[in-house]
């Protein structure tokens, strides 16, 4: 787990261990890092980045489902939809913070980082808001799709405030999965088809999503900030506790007609159930993909939740494709291999905000610091580090 003082609470042992660990990577094969054709897709690193990446996108297809399958039997409830997975979030998660800092670490922690921590769960819950009440208006499909615009966003943001530099391949890589995202757009507006059950358009549903992408990309990036630099537990905890007080009230002012609407059933029960635990899954794997990459990666990484949403909409929904999904497919995959065409061994994980030697970051799962020091422990010594796998 990870490591943090809080509140003066730590022993001498614990501060002694950070002291010498921060030693040990006073010499870092991270600063000499450099790019190369391919470099990083020849790591064991790059497999292990990508396999957490695609349970993630497995994970936004399992919401994406059963929210769609909510909308379809005339369920639509948004903020109280995502209520019970902030709820679970924080059970686990605050109890265990509270167990590792002790009331008076908790409180600091409240105290000091709280004011970030409710942002952070604002702009969280209004995303998962918008992207649910999407769903009344457009696809599956389509709905997957649109969620490249958080890719731009999250590339905005950092370039500005997170100093995050990206090599030209990248850009034009995630030009080209924009281009896709473009040509649904065209698509939906120039057909107006209906959606059976809602106001006949997609182009709303699809504003919708683009709304709730962009709350998204926003909340990406400032986990991936936050992360970097505070125990996993703690940052989940607090989207629990936070996002649970205002999903709550939103639900109980937006969403009481909606549940005089709502059809309740053990159905519909089973699908709130399933969406809280893959939701669940998704809050508790997010934070380790974003230290082991970026909030770009992991937005890039989701792609092929198009390919799994096709699977499903085609099977359970009974949707027809046209000709511009197959076009747009295409698009996203070439734009996929020329984002990682060209990068460093080390991925994106070395985070710039950090310093060269990621000083200022904790040594925890995932982190750059954590996967020096295990190869310094095995004896690979720093010029094999970027084979490191935590």
């Amino acid at each position: 787990m990870d490591r943090k003082i809080v509140d003066g609470k730590s022993n001498n042992s614990d501060s002694d261990n950070e002291r010498g660990q921060q030693a040990q990577i006073a010499v870092s094969p991270l600063a000499n890092a450099r790019r190369e054709l391919f470099a990083y897709v020849k790591t064991p690193r790059f497999y292990l980045v990508l396999f957490v990446g695609q349970i993630l996108s497995l994970c936004i297809t399992g919401t994406n489902t059963f929210s769609g399958l909510l909308a379809n039997q005339h369920t639509s409830i948004p903020a109280f939809q995502s209520f019970f997975s902030y709820v679970l979030l924080n059970i686990v998660y605050t109890s265990y913070t509270l167990y590792k800092y002790g009331p008076k670490g908790y409180l600091k922690v409240l105290k000091t980082s709280g004011w970030k921590y409710l942002i952070l769960s604002f702009l969280d819950v209004e995303g998962n808001y918008f992207v649910v009440l999407a769903y009344r208006y457009t696809t599956v499909i389509s709905a997957q799709l649109i969620n490249f615009w958080a890719i731009v966003l999250v590339v905005i943001i950092s370039f500005i405030f997170l100093r995050v530099r990206y090599h030209w391949t990248q850009v034009l890589g995630i030009l080209v999965c924009c281009g896709g995202m473009g040509l649904l757009l065209a698509r939906d507006a120039k057909n107006g088809q209906s959606v059976p059950g809602s106001i006949p358009t997609e182009l709303k549903g699809d504003l919708f999503m683009l709304l709730g992408a962009s709350f998204y990309g926003i909340t990406n990036v400032a986990e991936e900030f936050l992360v970097s630099q505070a125990p996993l537990y703690e940052v989940v905890g607090q989207i629990g506790l936070y996002g649970m007080i205002i999903s709550g009230a939103q639900a109980g002012i937006f969403d009481r007609q909606s549940f005089q609407s709502a059809t309740w059933n053990s159905q519909i029960g089973g699908y709130l159930v399933g969406f809280t635990l893959v939701m669940f899954i998704f809050y508790s794997t997010v934070p380790v993909l974003l230290r082991l990459s970026s909030a770009a990666f992991f937005n890039i990484s989701l792609l092929t939740t198009n390919f799994y949403g096709v699977a499903i909409g085609i099977r359970v929904f009974g949707y027809v494709l046209d000709k511009y999904y197959p076009i747009a497919f295409v698009m996203i995959l070439l734009g996929l291999f020329v984002y990682f065409a060209y990068i460093s061994v080390f991925g994106e994980a070395k985070k710039p905000w950090l310093g060269e030697d990621q000083e200022g970051g904790v040594v925890g799962v995932g982190t750059a610091k954590k996967m020096v020091l295990r190869d310094q422990e095995r004896g690979e010594g720093p010029g094999r580090s970027s084979t490191a796998v935590v």
